[in-house]
């Protein structure tokens, strides 16, 4: 299948999408010199703010430093409110079926049993973690917070590229670009209904806040867990934790004591009912992973198996971002409950199908498992 180029702006040189056409004419109007100076100033916004991300590796041009502004454009992409009802309705959907997904995979183990996905793909790949075989999450729920990398390539074709289920980032830099674009030009959101953003850290909060133990009471103590400054989402993680009203903790900041995970404060120890991790897998726990980990919790791992608090995302939701599943399961969502699915996985290279030249190549050098080194 080859996937073509798709405008969201026009439909042909000069023929403009109709949702697009009071922007064109808007933006007709704007001399250049405005529009130059709006960008200049979105940038001034954000090195003042430090709505900044890390690039591993990366230099500047003087030879030092990481930090990169987040990209601004100043043409939105525009999306009408029938065409996000079917996303959302598709989106919905697979999250829902990525969930049932990791549960068969840490349980019965059906799809593969079905001949659906090769066991060997699944337990050779790093991402799959046997310590966390036969566990249920508090409620069932693995993928809490999911983050799906979405390209459109029709009109009413949409291909998912990833789904981002263990620590995904990215959602604070929308909030910012939205409210930069608020700043520098009012008047748009002024004279077209735009649906509002900024209330995710509340549903973010609220969510959070539901996967309290039974026995929490009062309002539940919500952190978020950061492996800290050098991390390429920090500014993500001060974010989240700002507009959430919650703590922002580091590993260092917390123990296991009785079973339970408890943060420092200033009047010793405390127990927190939610802890929504930011640090990945292979970090987290260094009696349970990687024993060279210097940011997670000794013995969280054990703590969540047996007691509060529960931990979102799980530590076994990176399973559903394995490289191989899409070429091993074009649709495993035929297996969850629910309709056709409405968002398919890009078309990859299937090793049984892989008939050309580059495919056999590729197949014999790779390895399994070799795909994702982990990050912090």
């Amino acid at each position: 299948m080859r996937l073509q180029h798709f405008d969201e702006m026009y439909t042909g040189p000069e023929t403009l999408r109709p949702h697009y056409k009071a922007y064109a004419a808007w933006l007709a109007d704007q001399p250049p010199e405005v529009m130059a100076a709006r960008r200049e100033e979105a940038e001034m916004i954000f090195r003042r703010v430090g709505i900044t991300f890390a690039v591993y590796g990366a230099k500047d041009e003087d030879g030092a430093g990481t930090e990169r502004l987040i990209p601004f454009d100043l043409i939105p992409r525009i999306i009408p409110a029938h065409e996000w009802a079917a996303m959302e309705k598709g989106l919905v959907q697979r999250v829902t079926a990525l969930n049932a997904f990791i549960h068969d995979v840490y349980h019965g183990q059906e799809i593969i049993k079905a001949g659906r996905i090769p066991r060997q793909l699944i337990e050779k790949n790093d991402a799959f973690l046997p310590e966390m075989i036969g566990f249920r999450p508090p409620g069932g729920v693995y993928t809490h917070i999911v983050g799906t990398d979405i390209v459109r390539t029709g009109e009413d074709q949409f291909y998912v590229l990833e789904d981002n289920a263990r620590t995904p980032s990215g959602v604070s830099y929308m909030l910012e670009n939205r409210e930069t674009m608020m700043q520098m030009f009012p008047e748009l959101f002024q004279e077209n209904k735009v649906q509002r953003v900024e209330d995710y850290p509340y549903l973010l909060r609220q969510s959070l806040a539901s996967l309290a133990p039974p026995g929490c009471k009062g309002k539940p103590r919500v952190a978020v867990l950061t492996p800290g400054i050098y991390n390429s989402a920090y500014y993500e993680h001060s974010f989240l934790a700002d507009m959430m009203g919650v703590e922002l903790v580091e590993g260092s900041d917390l123990r296991v004591i009785d079973g339970k995970v408890k943060m420092r404060t200033t009047r010793g120890y405390e127990a927190i009912d939610v802890l929504y991790r930011r640090v990945d897998d292979d970090f987290l726990d260094p009696l349970t992973f990687r024993p060279d980990s210097c940011l997670g919790v000794p013995g969280i791992m054990a703590s969540v198996s047996a007691s509060p608090p529960p931990l979102s995302p799980n530590a076994r939701s990176r399973t559903a971002m394995s490289t191989f599943l899409p070429t091993a399961s074009p649709s495993p969502t035929r297996r969850a409950p629910a309709s056709p699915t409405t968002r398919r996985s890009i078309p990859t290279c299937r090793r049984s199908s892989s008939s050309t030249p580059a495919a056999r190549r590729f197949w014999k050098t790779y390895r399994p498992g070799a795909a994702r080194k982990p990050t912090a």
